[in-house]
């Protein structure tokens, strides 16, 4: 329990940063409006509803989005021109994924292990969702620094089994009862229950010191490690060589660290533990300066915000304008007609309609105004561009020409490349991170 709850504070203390990514997640995926606001009698509101409220309709021209898959094309074009060999893990398809996710929440995490699947045994990579990982406070840009990494497993009872059961009835049906015994505590914890038919399983990997041997063997000229608890054992084997006059086994106490991984129900209780030179982990954060996260898509939400502000006043200055408004005198109306008839004789392209003249008196006109938009479209137009500027996505990263029409093939690719210039700090941090991973991959 005491490595439960210590997992569990590094999960709470993570709290802020999901609360965030779920905000960053929904202007990327169009969801623009669902900032909460303080209406002026104090009531609390999305602005999609306090625009409702007015009488306006809430626009969204979602530009964020755009520049995420435009960055996410380009880095799978660059890996389609590389040498990937294809394999069970179809890394190219995750790391795209990756990179997405890392341009909106700023995190990035792959999970690396060596283990047997329906797919297959070998080594494995999987994306892991930032809303089931926890880590201890990091600072280090490498995140060499971590103490304790985890995260949480929700598996059926019949992988549960396999998984620990190690080919024990007894041990099976001991697991069956953890689980059916299981409460629900905690809600939006780690020990919160897995929903119906899923087992809540915490995987926690904690930097622990232990004390270890290090042993000299003359007669076999053998340098190896064993744990403390065997010192007896070692010198027992010492008395019997002396008694045969062969070299005795020298050794000295020391510390090491190593990673221990425990995979824990809710209730505390240890379904396996391991011990390895390193988390099976695989980690990046953006830009992690003192601790922070701050994604790509972070920068773009204020400029976001306005152009679909400015939209939609556009969009409420045109429907409140008059547009083919007929304006007709009451006692010029003809005898056979009722109003009706007017609205849909007017309404008809081809229509006709009779009235009566008055000396003096205009008859039926048309009245069409010009919305008056005191410069919005103006201010869209250069919105849209400093949107583009601040997130370093140029109209030529886009496919676009920046100078008009007629300009050379190898000025767009210059300018191509002075765009890719403004985004090469997100693809080296994203590279370092696979480089990481690889390194797991070969270790594995």
């Amino acid at each position: 329990m005491d490595i439960l709850n210590e997992a569990s504070r590094a999960y709470d203390r993570l709290a802020p940063f999901r609360e965030a990514r779920q905000r960053f997640k929904r202007f990327a995926y169009g969801l623009q409006w669902g900032d909460m606001m303080t209406a002026p009698d104090g009531s609390r509101l999305t602005e999609g509803e306090y625009a409702s409220l007015n009488g306006r309709v809430p626009l969204t021209n979602n530009m964020i989005h755009r520049l995420v898959k435009t960055i996410v094309g380009h880095f799978r074009s660059r890996e389609d021109q590389a040498d990937n060999a294809d394999d069970h893990n179809r890394l190219p398809e995750l790391d795209a994924r990756m990179l997405e996710e890392f341009l909106i929440s700023g995190c990035a995490v792959q999970r690396v292990v060596s283990e047997k699947r329906p797919e297959g045994s070998g080594v494995w990579v999987d994306n892991v969702a930032p809303d089931r990982f926890f880590c201890s406070e990091i600072h280090d840009p490498r995140s060499i620094d971590a103490e304790l990494v985890g995260m949480i497993h929700d598996w059926s009872v019949a992988e549960t089994i396999g998984r620990f059961a190690g080919g024990s009835r007894r041990r099976a049906e001991e697991i069956r009862r953890l689980y059916a015994t299981a409460g629900s505590r905690s809600p939006g914890s780690l020990f919160a229950a897995a929903g119906e038919g899923r087992c809540r399983v915490i995987e926690v990997w904690t930097l622990e010191a232990t004390a270890r041997l290090r042993c000299h063997d003359p007669l076999t000229s053998a340098l190896y490690s064993v744990a403390a608890d065997r010192e007896e054992e070692i010198s027992a084997l010492n008395r019997k060589r002396a008694r045969r006059g062969q070299p005795r086994i020298t050794t000295r106490f020391e510390y090491t660290t190593d990673w221990v991984g425990r995979f824990l129900t809710p209730e505390g209780v240890e379904l396996s533990r391991s011990v390895a030179r390193r988390h099976p982990f695989a980690l990046k954060f953006y830009p992690l300066i003192d601790g922070e996260i701050h994604p790509f898509v972070e920068g773009l939400i204020d400029q976001q915000k306005h152009v679909n502000r400015l939209i939609t006043l556009i969009d409420n200055m045109m429907s409140t304008s008059a547009k083919g408004v007929l304006l007709f005198p009451e006692d010029q109306l003809c005898d056979q007609l009722e109003w009706d008839d007017v609205r849909n004789l007017w309404a008809s392209y081809d229509g006709v309609i009779p009235y009566n003249p008055q000396p003096g008196v205009p008859g039926p006109q048309q009245v069409v105004t010009n919305p008056a938009t005191s410069g919005a479209y103006e201010l869209v137009n250069l919105e849209m561009k400093l949107f583009e500027k601040a997130g370093g996505v140029s109209d030529s990263l886009q496919g676009h020409s920046a100078g008009g029409t007629g300009n050379s093939a190898s000025l767009f690719d210059a300018q191509t490349r002075n765009s890719m210039a403004a985004l090469a700090d997100i693809f080296r941090t994203f590279d370092d991170f696979r480089l990481s991973r690889n390194r797991l991959l070969l270790q594995a």
